[in-house]
C-alpha cells in the first residue's frame, strides 16, 4: 500500500533563502548607508568603490557560545574599471536580532564602526562555539 503523506514546509515560499536575506540585511544594514555616507570629494576618507557585492561565505548557520545562530559574509568592493578587492569587509549577521558585526583586526565590532561611531568590541560575536561530540 502507497501513503502520500503531505508535510507542511517550515519555510514558506515568502521567505528569503538565508544566503538572500544575509545579502539583504548587509546591503540594508552597510552598503546603503556608506554609500549615502560618502563625503564631498574634497575629504581626506578613501573614495566610496564604483561596485560592492556582498558573498555569503557560509550557506548555513553557525552557532556562538551563548546559542545565538550566526551567519558570517563578506564585502567585495571595486574601484572604476579595476579587479575586485575581495574581503574589503568581513563580519557575520544575526539571524534574530539581524544584529550585524564587522572585524577590524583580531576584534569583532557593531557596524556602526564602519559609519563613524565609537563602538567598543564585543566578545565572543562571530565564533562559531566547538562542535560538539
Amino acid at each position: 500500500m502507497f501513503v502520500l503523506s503531505f508535510v507542511p514546509s517550515l519555510a514558506t515560499a515568502d521567505e528569503p533563502s538565508l544566503v538572500d536575506w544575509t545579502q539583504h540585511r548587509v546591503e540594508a544594514g552597510i552598503i546603503k548607508p556608506l554609500g549615502e555616507r560618502a563625503g564631498s570629494r574634497f575629504s581626506r576618507s578613501r573614495p566610496p568603490p564604483h561596485e560592492s557585492r556582498v558573498r555569503v561565505t557560509q550557506t548555513t548557520l553557525s552557532r556562538d557560545m551563548q546559542g545565538h545562530d550566526f551567519v558570517p559574509f563578506s564585502v567585495d568592493v571595486r574601484f572604476g574599471a579595476g579587479n575586485w578587492q575581495r574581503d574589503d569587509i568581513i563580519g557575520c549577521v544575526y539571524r534574530a536580532s539581524g544584529n550585524l558585526f564587522v572585524k577590524r583586526g583580531d576584534a569583532y565590532f557593531p557596524a556602526s564602526l564602519l559609519l563613524g561611531k565609537k563602538v567598543d568590541p564585543v566578545s565572543g560575536v562571530c565564533q562559531a562555539a566547538p562542535a560538539r561530540s
